[in-house]
């Protein structure tokens, strides 16, 4: 028996009020923080409004853009001369220009001495629905036949043909450099830290950016659209490639070495196999950006749709561009889903085990690959000797399927339409927006004396983020005001906030529907998909025609560009919130309303500064593009410096202020992203 003898029993003293430490003044939340700085950056507006705001004439150049236009000068009287150009810039440039010539001749325009591109309207048409059947299944071929035949009754079956040309000839460069990058990146850990900075630059910075500085290299024209389109397209190939090989079972490859594989028996007969889904996942996600920056591309002279579209935009021709827009999204649509099914088929899906129909054209399946590809060379020859067969069949002007004629007479007059019928929904929700929002941010951040500004954003990243956040959001406004552009950088600031906080909005609302309920989402998820696969020029045809070119329409398609992405983020986080969490809150009496607004919302925090993250950076983009439909700002900067030599340096000017806020925002973003998701912030 065991005995156990009780502890001293030590007096407690009991605790009195004055031993505490004294509780410190407590520290203001940091919506406070921010309302403060508000506050004293509005009463500095009231008081210094209209000086020192660095404001700069549309004509007028600073010392800085003289010294870019000099260098252009200097570029262009040794382009022919200086080694570098010979021997590099020059020989990158012939290279491109010849391979996206010779797919243009191949499959758009005439040769020099031709009358009809190598392959005609007919044989082109045969070739792509062969290809798209071969890689992926029937009802792709016929999407794909289908679709290029409506081009041509659009009246737009060259210019589509010009826009696939340049985009295959920048997507075979994009992977011929991405995906040995990727592998690389894949096996080697020190390549993939070194690469993965500047390939989140790349992908983190608006696509308009990219036109200005290569024109200085390789001039304006197809090469430098190739060119650019390459370095716009390329970082998806290399990161999925790369991530392909990581994510191979190490097990696998371990036993693959085990049996004396060697290095390059281990990636070419497991690696790539086994991540042969990810890596045409990456080929996907390389010609769609492909085909958003060619047609962004035709700012430089890029042939093909692009130029229809920009042309219209400007000259306010809604029924063109609308056309022209629906061209675009026919492309899109091919080439997303041909390379959705290579992807699936990659993976051995359709592999499983069929009945019926379905198990009898399997069995089919190579007779009719080799039967469609000799009645594809057939084809092709036949559209290559007649010419009847090499151009297109013009509809007449009345007829039904002149499906140009329609489109554009039917995007004219619903325009017309929409406008008389619903002022309130056009002009009136124009002019409130403008007036009660945009106006007055506009006039906070270029009215007031610039370091007020300067010093307030930096308070602002400061209390949102870190102090490296407002290190370098101070480092970037400087380097704005360097440029010279500051009061239009601050325009396009505030048109960006502004869209931003509708995204932000619109977000929340559709994301925590689609959050809350697994039909909302069946439903929505795959127009949002189809929504982001569209170049980014489409989104500005619809918004010209309801509201004019102004700055509202760039921030309204900056809303709709912008949206997809920052709804999908949100409803993830909110699905991601624990169940359990939920239904205690439900157990515990609380309404649907207060479930949302403190246990949902609240705990999905990370997912809604990551969608923040994500809609300031689409937004920002989309933005800058406004430009072309009245935006003004920077983005007009842009292009005014394509289309106007004198003010070239200001241009290039415009894309670094546009780099340098977007480095300030994605910054910001993600250091409050970290902070949010940090406990006890």
């Amino acid at each position: 028996m065991s005995s156990s003898v009780a502890p001293p029993v030590v007096p407690q003293t009991p605790i009195q009020p004055t031993d505490l430490p004294a509780p410190g003044p407590r520290r203001p939340g940091r919506l406070v923080q921010i309302l403060g700085v508000l506050v004293v950056w509005i009463v500095l507006w009231l008081v210094l409004r209209g000086t020192n705001t660095l404001a700069l004439a549309e004509a007028d150049l600073t010392p800085f853009h003289e010294r870019i236009n000099d260098l252009r000068d200097w570029v262009d009287a040794n382009r022919n001369s200086s080694p570098i150009f010979l021997y590099v810039f020059n020989e990158i440039r012939v290279v491109i220009d010849a391979l996206s010539t010779a797919l243009r001749h191949l499959i758009a325009v005439p040769a020099d001495g031709e009358t009809i591109p190598t392959l005609g309207w007919l044989g082109v048409t045969a070739v792509f629905t062969f290809i798209a059947g071969w890689l992926g299944n029937i009802r792709v071929a016929l999407l794909t036949a289908v679709g290029f035949v409506i081009l041509g009754l659009q009246g737009l079956f060259t210019e589509s043909m010009d826009t696939l040309a340049v985009t295959l000839a920048a997507v075979l460069v994009s992977l011929l450099i991405g995906i040995p990058l990727g592998v690389l990146a894949g096996f080697n850990d020190r390549f993939n830290r070194m690469i993965t900075p500047f390939l989140d630059f790349m992908q983190t910075m608006p696509s308009f950016v990219y036109l200005a500085p290569l024109t200085l290299f390789f001039g304006i024209g197809l090469s430098s659209a190739v060119i650019t389109t390459v370095i716009y397209a390329a970082p998806p190939a290399i990161r999925l490639t790369a991530h392909g090989i990581r994510s191979v079972n190490k097990a696998t490859v371990e036993a693959s070495q085990s049996l004396g594989s060697t290095s390059w028996q281990t990636l070419t007969h497991v690696l790539l196999p086994m991540s042969r889904r990810t890596i045409v996942l990456g080929i996907n996600q390389t010609i769609m950006a492909a085909l958003s920056m060619v047609t962004i591309a035709a700012l430089i002279d890029a042939p093909g749709l692009g130029k229809t579209v920009i042309k219209a935009l400007q000259s306010v021709d809604v029924g063109t561009a609308f056309n022209a827009g629906i061209a675009l999204v026919i492309l899109a649509i091919v080439l997303d889903r041909t390379t959705t099914a290579m992807a699936v088929r990659s993976e051995g899906v359709t592999q499983k085990r069929q009945f019926g129909l379905a198990a009898r054209l399997a069995q089919l399946r190579r007779p009719m690959v080799l039967a469609g590809a000799v009645a594809t060379i057939v084809v092709a020859y036949l559209s290559r000797v007649y010419v009847d067969l090499a151009i297109f069949p013009k509809p007449a002007s009345g007829s039904p399927l002149n499906l140009g004629r329609l489109i554009s007479s039917g995007a004219d007059n619903a325009t017309t339409w929409v406008q008389d019928t619903f002022p309130t929904l056009t002009s009136g929700l124009q002019e409130v927006t403008t007036t009660w929002l945009i106006d007055p941010l506009q006039s906070l951040l270029t009215d007031s004396p610039w370091w007020v500004t300067a010093a307030a954003i930096t308070a602002i990243a400061f209390i949102l983020g870190n102090v490296r956040a407002a290190i370098v959001a101070a480092l970037c406004l400087v380097l704005v005001m360097a440029t010279g552009l500051w009061e239009d950088s601050m325009i396009t600031l505030a048109s960006t906030l502004v869209a931003t906080v509708l995204v932000v909005a619109f977000g929340i609302v559709v994301g925590v529907w689609m959050g809350r309920s697994r039909r909302a989402d069946a439903a929505i998820r795959p127009i949002l998909d189809a929504a982001q696969v569209l170049p980014p020029f489409v989104y500005l045809v619809p918004v010209v025609a309801l509201f004019n070119p102004s700055r509202f329409s760039a921030i309204i398609a900056a809303l709709v560009f912008a949206a997809p992405v920052a709804v999908k983020i949100t409803a993830d986080g909110i699905r991601h919130v624990s169940a359990t969490t939920v239904e205690a809150a439900v157990a515990a009496g609380s309404s649907t309303s207060q479930v949302v607004r403190k246990v949902q919302l609240p705990m999905a925090a990370p997912a809604l500064t990551l969608a923040t993250n994500q809609g300031l950076i689409y937004v920002l983009s989309m933005v800058v593009m406004g430009g072309l439909v009245g935006g003004g700002a920077l983005g007009y900067d842009v292009v005014a410096g394509f289309s106007q030599g004198q003010l070239y340096g200001k241009g290039l000017a415009a894309g670094l202020a546009i780099v340098l806020l977007g480095i300030t925002l994605d910054r910001v973003t993600q250091a409050a992203s970290r902070r949010v998701g940090r406990p006890g912030r």
